[in-house]
């Protein structure tokens, strides 16, 4: 059995392959701030992506893209609003993505969300 945060790991790690074999670059994972955390920035041509990876091993408590909420979208927000103005990107294209992870035991899904916000 896993414990949530290898379970968020898994999830970011299938994520990260996931993206780059989309052709993004990623700049960086579990970015933290006081604001709270981004799970991969990357870039996608033009755009610095910020994503925020959501894994989960059943839907008994609903899907992935539900725990996105407004409470966390407004943190999301606040700590990408944070990164670009600490490192000078201000006037960068930017998007906020959520990648939805299902795991099973043998297997993997996975549905990338683009501009949640």
């Amino acid at each position: 059995m896993y414990l949530p945060h290898e379970i968020g790991k898994i999830g970011e790690d299938l994520a990260t392959k996931y993206l780059e074999s989309l052709g993004y670059t990623i700049i960086e994972r579990n970015f933290v701030a006081r604001q709270g955390e981004i799970d991969i920035i990357a870039r996608d041509k033009e755009e610095l992506v910020f994503i925020e990876v959501k894994t989960r091993t059943n839907t008994l408590y609903g899907k992935p893209i539900d725990a996105v909420n407004d409470t966390k979208q407004k943190h999301l927000i606040s700590t990408t609003k944070y990164y670009l103005y600490s490192n000078h990107l201000e006037n960068e294209l930017v998007r906020l993505d959520v990648v939805e992870v299902y795991l099973r035991e043998d297997s993997y899904r996975l549905n990338h969300i683009k501009q949640i916000i």
